[in-house]
């Protein structure tokens, strides 16, 4: 990854252009063609840097509800553990930290049931079996960007 490829992605972390043609527009902005920009963020997503390009909504404003999900993963099996859980549709995140509980991600779905049943399932593929589930009593929405 080089400069340019880290200006790209602190670009697209929160202003990602809503325009008919956003990768010549996010061109525009960096001095980059259009078919540079798009290069660039395909190898990203083919090297997993990026894992999705999409909108961030306020969950609960469209009747959907959301939860952080904790889990202890041992080192080997850490792996394929995200993988399982990077699967599913509703985790919008999904990383590692230095704890016991090392494997963190949030989880959104229209109701508790289907998160629930996923982390049956998480449980089942992988055999890890301690992952808590953690729902919001208060949010509190702030910004986060990770700069590059």
């Amino acid at each position: 990854m080089d400069q340019t490829d880290r200006k790209i992605l602190n670009e697209i972390q929160s202003d990602f252009p809503i325009a008919h043609r956003p990768y010549q527009e996010l061109g525009e902005r960096l001095g980059l063609t259009e078919d540079e920009v798009m290069a660039r963020v395909g190898r990203l997503k083919e090297k997993g840097i990026i894992r999705r390009i999409g909108g961030n909504f306020h969950s609960s404003r469209l009747n959907f509800v959301s939860t952080l999900c904790a889990a202890k993963v041992p080192q080997d099996k850490i792996e394929t553990f995200v993988d399982a859980v990077n699967r599913h549709p509703g985790v919008t995140h999904n990383y590692l930290r230095n704890n016991s509980y090392n494997i963190w991600f949030t989880f959104i779905a229209q109701d508790m049931n289907i998160i629930e049943n996923a982390l049956k399932e998480i449980v089942e593929e992988t055999g890890i079996e301690e992952i808590l589930n953690l729902p919001a009593k208060q949010v509190y929405k702030i910004k986060v960007d990770f700069a590059v």
